[in-house]
């Protein structure tokens, strides 16, 4: 466990360091004009920007509204996806029926279909949920279903020889044994949810961190641009952190 902990320390103080790195060789290639950092900004000039967004009470504003969007098209996400494995693993036929459909669904570009959702439900709020729903959604049904028919056949032979039934198999033995698979799943969702957010910031709001970047890159601040994706990045890094917690969490429980 000492070493685990050392470990895990260990990798933690080498990502700070390669952090810090990036910033310092950042700032110095400003200063020194290796860079231009009109174009390319530099860590001081994002400090001040964040500071200025700060003082004017914007900056918590933005990034609240796109944590809300994204945390609200993520659990629909995990939800709807979760019913629809569920229904396609009873049945068989269903899944047959569907599969080919979804696949299609989920090649296309989702970025494409943002105009339409804007001509369907107008601007705001719920255009955006829609539009981060719409970029995980049927990836996430496909892996869900995959990992559910992956589970161990004999194991769901077992429980029909006991007597159980086909709900039986599924609370006992295929959904349990897929957790691992729906959280690696649930890692990616969670960051397309938020792609598919800030997409759909760019097009429908007056709000968020999406709406900064693009008035930004329109009113040429691109500190301000540069600013919102570093949130961005922090944000993502975020959710994954949090959701690693939780797939910990789960690990241990099993394991005990």
């Amino acid at each position: 466990m000492r070493d685990h902990r050392r470990h895990h320390r260990q990798i933690a103080s080498l990502r700070l360091l390669l952090f810090l790195l990036f910033l310092l060789l950042w700032e110095i290639s400003a200063d020194l004009g290796w860079i231009d950092s009109f174009f390319f900004s530099s860590p001081s000039r994002v400090v001040r920007q964040l500071i200025k967004l700060g003082l004017d009470h914007s900056l918590f504003s933005h990034i609240g509204v796109t944590l809300f969007e994204t945390v609200v098209s993520f659990l629909l996400v995990f939800l709807i996806s979760l019913a629809a494995a569920t229904a396609l693993w009873y049945s068989t036929r269903l899944s047959e029926v569907l599969e080919p459909y979804l696949v299609v669904l989920n090649s296309l570009p989702k970025s494409a279909l943002a105009p339409l959702f804007i001509v369907w439900l107008g601007t705001g709020t719920r255009t955006i949920i829609v539009a981060g729903i719409s970029v995980a959604l049927f990836g996430s049904i496909i892996s869900f279903y995959t990992g559910f028919m992956q589970c161990d056949p004999e194991k769901v032979t077992l429980i029909y020889t006991l007597g159980g039934h086909r709900r039986d198999a599924f609370d006992k033995v295929v959904l349990p044994s897929s957790i691992p698979i729906l959280i690696s799943a649930t890692k990616v969702n969670i960051g397309l949810a938020l792609v598919g957010v800030i997409i759909g910031e760019f097009l429908a709001a007056r709000r968020g961190l999406g709406y900064l970047i693009i008035y930004g890159s329109q009113v040429f601040q691109l500190d301000l641009v540069i600013t919102s994706i570093l949130i961005l990045c922090l944000i993502a890094m975020g959710f994954y952190k949090g959701i690693q917690m939780v797939e910990h969490h789960i690990r241990k429980r099993i394991k005990a």
